[in-house]
């Protein structure tokens, strides 16, 4: 091969590279809005929540993997939107502004912002990149129904509605609705969901709202331990549960 038709082949090859890691950052995060410096305040400011990952121009890795599969979740909320701010600190410097306006460095990427509708600063997510903890910080911050594994959307309500008030006679009505609902209920494993928001409702009119927080604690420290998938699984079910009564209050959430 000539020395010429040999720096061709090198540059296609880079080229393909290039290409391949693009074709794979967008199909691992299907629904993704993809955000400059230009459209950014645009975009973000017409959704009630706007989950937005700030990273290199060319994602790719586990993380942005499980932050696609989130992105798929979400995709049928339409008061969600997700969305990805690629930046360059090469060449033009494409949307490095984004990421010094919310005092981001390259050694942090990735980095997941949600903005609220009518707020100005957004909240930094702390947590892993895996999917059920993102889900999880994203429903309880903005207080948007998310689909979270174990949880029903009726008893999620009920929940909020539970949590909105301190009047006794007013909860003890919810958990009436509660049960009535968990009557309708057919499937098992949605019965046993039914089962837990009915349950955690009792224990707190039995005990006051510190039941939920010790709780909280208690679930957590099960899930972390060594226990097999299945179980793991269950308390992972439970704890979206349990953060279904959270008020939104960011800073009251559990370490994911």
């Amino acid at each position: 091969m000539s020395p010429s038709l040999a720096y061709a082949y090198f540059i296609l090859c880079i080229f393909s590279t290039l290409f391949c890691l693009t074709s794979a950052a967008s199909s691992n995060c299907q629904g993704c809005v993809q955000l400059d410096s230009y459209s950014f305040e645009k975009v973000v400011s017409k959704f009630k929540a706007a989950v937005v990952k700030i990273d290199v121009a060319y994602p790719y890795g586990d993380k942005h993997e499980q932050f696609g599969k989130m992105s798929a979740a979400l995709s049928s909320n339409p008061d969600i939107l997700v969305a990805e701010v690629g930046v360059k600190d090469y060449g033009d410097k494409e949307n490095v502004d984004v990421a010094e306006r919310y005092k981001i460095v390259k050694e942090d990427y990735p980095v997941m912002l949600l903005f609220q509708q009518g707020k100005t600063e957004p909240i930094r997510y702390q947590g892993e990149f895996i999917l059920e903890h993102m889900q999880r910080f994203v429903s309880s911050t903005s207080g948007l129904w998310v689909g979270l594994p174990g949880c029903l959307e009726v008893f999620d309500g009920l929940a909020k509605r539970f949590m909105a008030t301190t009047s006794s006679s007013d909860r003890k009505e919810i958990l009436r609705q509660a049960e009535d609902e968990w009557d309708k209920v057919s499937l098992g494993s949605e019965r046993k969901s039914a089962e837990v928001y009915v349950k955690v409702m009792r224990k707190m009119i039995e005990k006051g709202d510190g039941f939920l927080m010790s709780e909280l604690s208690r679930v957590d420290a099960l899930r972390k331990g060594n226990l097999a998938k299945e179980k793991k699984d269950e308390m992972e079910r439970r704890l979206n549960i349990l953060q279904s009564f959270q008020k939104t209050n960011p800073t009251a959430n559990i370490e994911l």
